[in-house]
């Protein structure tokens, strides 16, 4: 019995030997089944990290293609050299423009001198800059820290402004922005890398003339129309060059009086009104002397007498952007075809 029992003995021990080499071997291989997860989690991580860099390296490469120097000539023949889209902009009388676009200035253009009124509330807490003592120095400007100044004609620029403003910052020049509008407003889209807000806003502006052209046709066919301005400084009437004249005239189609004809702008007095021959008129009351409108000479005319004389608002009929001219254009059709 204790031979079979030795035997049983080492039978028993060869067979736990077996069974703990297996559990030996076991463990090993859940071990390196572990490493192997690990290995292929810590590659995966690796691959995440490597594609989020190479995605902000490539951001960064995007960034720098959009930053890279450009250079405009303006109107007067003046290189204009921008870095990126500007966004800080002092554009004094553009700013209907800005807005069209969805662009709000530093500043705004302000001239209670001239009988400027400030209309559009969008702009009402945007600090102003005065200009009832001609255009603001370069310090006032340079305090605004502009990275690009828009200057709406030549005038602006004129005795040495220009050389001033452009030492502070890139400074495009209009021979006269609101004498065309829509390139006006096209280019100025093309500085602020707003090209595709400014050809929606135009469409939307020529679809509107379109449609008012239709209404006045028949109504105002072969009459003419004159715009008298009665300001601080004196009554004139305003040509077909610019402002409202230009929205009446040239966009509107309107006829034009001989007292006016291609000139800008022409003085008016009581000696003259005679021979205003003009079928509406429509008249831009800026806080100056209205008293020939008591004159028997003026309650003769016959745009008088047919009751066709209007009084519009003085901020927008002066205004120089879209957002006036279809104020105009609404306030024309809505007097002409009562």
């Amino acid at each position: 019995m204790s031979r079979l029992w030795v035997t049983r003995k080492k039978r028993w021990k060869t067979l736990s030997s077996a069974l703990l080499s297996c559990v030996i071997i076991g463990s090993l291989l859940a071990g390196c089944g572990t490493k192997t997860e690990s290995d292929a989690t810590t590659r995966e991580q690796h691959n995440q990290t490597v594609e989020v860099e190479a995605s902000a390296e490539s951001a960064k490469g995007g960034s720098s293609e959009e930053v890279q120097e450009r250079t405009i000539t303006d109107e007067l023949g003046h290189e204009v050299k921008l870095s990126g889209t500007p966004e800080k902009i002092i554009a004094p009388y553009l700013e209907e423009s800005l807005l069209k676009l969805g662009v709000y200035p530093v500043a705004r253009y302000s001239n209670a001198r001239d009988g400027h009124r400030d209309w559009l509330e969008k702009l009402s807490n945007i600090p102003i800059l005065d200009f009832s003592e001609g255009l603001p120095s370069p310090e006032v400007i340079m305090s605004y820290h502009p990275d690009l100044i828009i200057l709406q004609t030549e005038t602006f620029a004129a005795n040495g402004v220009y050389e001033s403003y452009s030492k502070i910052a890139p400074t495009y020049v209009f021979k006269n922005a609101s004498g065309n509008i829509e390139k006006s407003l096209t280019t100025i889209g093309d500085l602020l890398g707003k090209s595709a807000e400014a050809d929606s806003a135009l469409q939307t502006y020529r679809e509107k003339i379109k449609e008012a052209k239709e209404k006045l046709s028949k109504i105002v066919e072969n009459k003419k129309v004159a715009i008298i301005r009665f300001a601080p400084k004196g009554v004139n009437m305003m040509g077909g060059n610019y402002l409202a004249g230009y929205v009446l005239h040239q966009e509107l189609g309107l006829g034009k009086t001989k007292l006016i004809g291609d000139a800008n702008s022409a003085n008016l007095s009581l000696e003259i009104i005679p021979k205003l021959d003009a079928d509406y008129i429509f008249v831009i009351d800026q806080g100056g002397d209205r008293t020939m409108m008591d004159s028997p000479i003026w309650k003769s005319m016959p745009a008088v007498k047919q009751g066709h004389v209007y009084k519009v608002d003085s901020g927008y009929w002066l205004g120089s952007g879209l957002i006036a001219y279809e104020k105009i254009i609404d306030d024309v059709v809505q007097f002409l075809t009562k």
